[in-house]
């Protein structure tokens, strides 16, 4: 390891992590990997088109859960340990959540029931099973996702990283059976990406006690004034991060839809500095929330430089890695489905670091509260990743760049945000001081 790398590494450590965050990065790790070994895996069963349309549904479950789930179980997380910090039980809080939670996964069950035929025709190459999974994923994740902000906003946070480690590990489990079965056909792969989190769920609350405590009802406003805006940001930053996957499924012609499984597989492997990243954001990212709240702008400066600093580390050496021996990776991982060449790689890479940028400044805006100025930055990213394939014509090259280009105009869009931000607070702060020092206090 250079000695730039062991600064940047030393900088990281310094910064003191909240309870639980080492629990849950290593689910995040084990979750993560079993991710890559179960797309290795499905690919050498199924045949191109099942593989292109298998991923297909993986980007649509990953667009969709954590888009409409993780800003529920975030807020839930939030207002939960707020309640427990006051010795104020939180069953009533959860069971708000859980309700609207419920609200919006019957709207989406609804909306792809009503879309059934199209969602099988055009993503899912004319596999129903896929669209069976679909709609059980949506309900396995929405339960999912409320447990989990229970149990971290109850402080459980072992169980918490025991569930993310155990969906990945039964999702690796129920795929290596299947091929060990000698199973090709697409709808029951779609079911090991959709009924892990029921498996997940039971072994987290095996054992534990207390979760659901009375307490006095919870308003609307307890979960967050802001949630919506939250919702809209999620949703559209995880529609970013898988927009590639859907515009090649949707755009390639009909002698083109094998080759789009070579093109899911190379994105899969420009991911990789993406899953490094989740262990690094679990792990700071909380305490920089902290430094917000607290008031302590120049320890969240300080904080949101040394992680800029780690995650750009982490986007050139990803690239350079990926462009140099990439194509010679991904041969050997999936040796009967790699179309891609350096140049590809070097693209995708790049597009997927740069989404890590933006989402890394987007947590910032996050923790001052800016979710406004979040969600702007990554509407303004889909605009740029739609606007940019609409100008092309290569099936692959207009995806990579549409890639590119929506993740750095949203990243470029949050630096800007940030910047501003901070400098509103810092001025704010500045006057309130001020103000304190020439008035005088009257009792």
């Amino acid at each position: 390891m250079s000695r730039r790398a062991e600064r940047l590494v030393g900088a990281v450590r310094r910064l003191p992590v909240p309870e639980g965050t080492y629990a849950i990065g290593a689910g995040l790790v084990v979750v993560g990997f079993t991710a890559y070994v179960f797309q290795i895996v499905a690919a050498k069963r199924l045949s191109d088109s099942d593989y292109a349309a298998l991923n297909v549904l993986w980007a649509i479950i990953f667009v969709v859960a954590p888009g409409l789930f993780l800003p529920l179980e975030q807020e839930v997380a939030r207002a939960l340990a707020h309640r427990r910090a006051l010795g104020i039980g939180g069953g009533p809080l959860v069971r708000r959540a859980a309700g609207l939670g419920g609200a919006l996964a019957l709207a989406v069950l609804v909306a792809c029931g009503a879309a059934s035929g199209i969602i099988v025709d055009e993503l899912f190459n004319g596999h129903s099973g896929l669209l069976f999974g679909l709609f059980v994923a949506v309900i396995s994740y929405y339960v999912a996702h409320i447990v989990r902000g229970t149990l971290s906003g109850n402080g459980r946070f072992g169980p918490y990283g025991l569930m993310q480690g155990a969906e990945g590990v039964v999702r690796l489990v129920f795929c290596l059976a299947l091929a060990a079965a000698a199973v090709s056909a697409a709808g029951w792969y779609g079911l090991a990406l959709a009924l892990p989190p029921f498996f997940a769920v039971a072994v987290s609350l095996r054992g534990q006690h207390g979760l659901l405590l009375p307490g006095p009802p919870a308003p609307w406003s307890e979960l967050s004034s802001a949630l919506a805006l939250l919702l809209l940001g999620s949703m559209f930053a995880q529609a970013l991060s898988y927009a590639s996957v859907l515009g090649v499924q949707i755009l390639a012609a009909p002698d083109q839809k094998e080759l789009v499984a070579g093109f899911i597989t190379g994105l899969f492997i420009a991911r990789i500095p993406l899953l490094l990243f989740q262990a690094i954001q679990a792990a700071l990212l909380p305490k920089l929330s902290a430094f917000a709240a607290e008031g302590k702008h120049d320890d969240f400066r300080t904080g949101m430089r040394r992680l800029l600093l780690v995650v750009g580390a982490l986007c050139v050496g990803g690239t350079i890695a990926a462009s140099l021996v990439g194509p010679e990776i991904g041969k050997l991982l999936f040796p009967t489905k790699w179309v891609l060449d350096h140049r590809d790689m070097a693209l995708l890479t790049l597009a997927a670091t740069s989404f890590i940028l933006a989402l890394t400044l987007a947590q910032g805006l996050i923790a001052l509260k800016a979710y406004g100025a979040a969600a702007t930055a990554w509407v303004c990213g889909i605009i740029g990743f739609v606007g940019t394939v609409a100008a092309g014509h290569d099936l692959f090259l207009r995806n990579e760049l549409g890639f590119l280009v929506g993740s750095g105009v949203a990243a470029v869009l949050m630096a800007t945000f940030l910047v501003v931000t901070m400098r509103r607070r810092t001025a704010s702060l500045g006057d309130l001081v001020e103000a304190i020092e020439h008035e005088p206090l009257e009792l």
